[in-house]
């Protein structure tokens, strides 16, 4: 039985330490680059990248 909340078992926190990452090199952190700063990281977000989030967590691809 899992815990009710394991981020090591969910697959968005690897994508938030990415996003987390970006915006700690935002110039100056205003609503326009952070939202900037998420559209850029959305773009890098390749099919495989996110298979493997899911693969790290533990969960089988369909």
């Amino acid at each position: 039985m899992l815990p009710k909340y394991s981020p090591d078992l969910n697959p968005i926190e690897k994508f938030f330490a990415k996003l987390k990452h970006w915006l700690g090199n935002a110039a100056k952190p205003t609503v326009e680059t952070v939202c900037d700063a998420i559209g850029q990281i959305l773009g890098t977000v390749t099919s495989t990248e996110c298979r493997n989030y899911f693969i790290e967590a533990g969960y089988a691809p369909t």
